[in-house]
C-alpha cells in the first residue's frame, strides 16, 4: 500500500529550463554593464567554474551553490567578490519570480493530501532556495517533509540521499513513490533503493532518454491521480 509520494523540484514542479534562461538573461545584462562581458564569455566562465567546483567538491549540495560559483568566478577574474552577493541574489530572485507551477499541479497536491498521503520533497540543491521555490509555487503548505542534497551531503542518485527520504517518509521504501523528471537521478536512483518511480515528463523543452524498463510516465499533471488510482488503488 502506498503511503508516501516524494517529488523532485526542478523541471518536475516548474520549468527550470525556462526560468533558468530568464535568470541568465538578467545575469548577462548585469555582467555586460559592470564587467564588459558578453553573454558568451559569461556562460563560458560559468560553465568552466561549475564543472571545476563539481570536480573539487563532488556531487554534493554545495556544488549547486550559486554564490560560491560566482564568488570563484570573480576571484579568478580579479574582480571584487562583493559582486557575488549581487549576482547570486539577481539569479535566484529572477528565477524564482519567473517560476510557475504546471497546470493542475497545485490541485493535485491538494487532492493527494485530502486522500491521506504524506507528501515529501527530494531534491538536489541547497535547502533555502528550494523552500523558497516551493513557497512561490504555492506548494509548501502541502509538504510534510523535505530532503535536499545539502542535508544529506550527497546528490541523487546516491544511496544516502534516498535513505534519508525513506527515513522521513516513515514507511517502507516499497510504500513510497518517487516522482521526478530525471531518468538517472529520480527514476533509476529511487528504483535501486526499492522505491516505486514515476517519471514526470511535463517539461516540453527537454528530451528524455529511452527507459530501460517499464516505468509509469505522466506528461501532464492531470494524469497523475488516474495513474495512482489505476496502479496503486489510491
Amino acid at each position: 500500500m502506498i503511503q508516501t509520494i516524494i517529488f523532485d523540484v526542478d523541471d518536475t514542479l516548474y520549468s527550470y529550463t525556462k526560468s533558468n534562461k530568464i535568470a541568465f538573461d538578467a545575469l548577462h545584462k548585469f555582467a555586460e554593464k559592470e564587467f564588459g562581458w558578453d553573454a558568451q564569455k559569461f556562460d563560458s566562465l560559468h560553465d568552466t567554474m561549475m564543472h571545476s567546483l563539481i570536480d573539487y567538491m563532488g556531487r554534493t549540495g554545495a556544488c549547486h551553490n550559486r554564490f560560491i560559483r560566482f564568488q570563484n568566478i570573480l576571484e579568478a577574474e580579479n574582480l571584487p567578490i562583493k559582486y557575488a552577493l549581487t549576482l547570486g541574489s539577481l539569479y535566484w530572485n529572477t528565477l524564482i519570480q519567473a517560476s510557475e507551477p504546471y497546470e493542475n499541479e497545485v490541485e493535485t497536491f491538494a487532492e493527494l493530501k485530502k486522500r491521506g498521503l504524506r507528501i515529501g520533497i527530494g531534491t538536489n540543491m541547497t535547502t533555502r532556495v528550494q523552500l523558497l521555490k516551493l513557497e512561490h509555487l504555492g506548494l509548501l503548505d502541502y509538504v510534510d517533509f523535505f530532503v535536499s542534497s545539502e542535508e544529506t551531503s550527497s546528490d541523487k542518485p546516491f544511496k544516502p540521499f534516498f535513505d534519508k527520504c525513506i527515513e522521513k517518509a516513515r514507511c517502507p521504501a516499497s510504500s513510497c513513490i518517487f516522482a521526478g523528471d530525471n531518468y538517472k537521478y529520480d527514476v533509476l536512483g529511487s528504483r535501486e533503493q526499492g522505491i516505486n518511480p514515476i517519471w514526470i515528463q511535463v517539461e516540453r523543452e527537454k528530451s528524455y532518454p529511452k527507459a530501460e524498463f517499464d516505468v509509469p510516465i505522466i506528461k501532464n499533471w492531470s494524469e497523475l491521480l488516474p495513474l495512482l488510482e489505476n496502479l496503486y488503488k489510491i
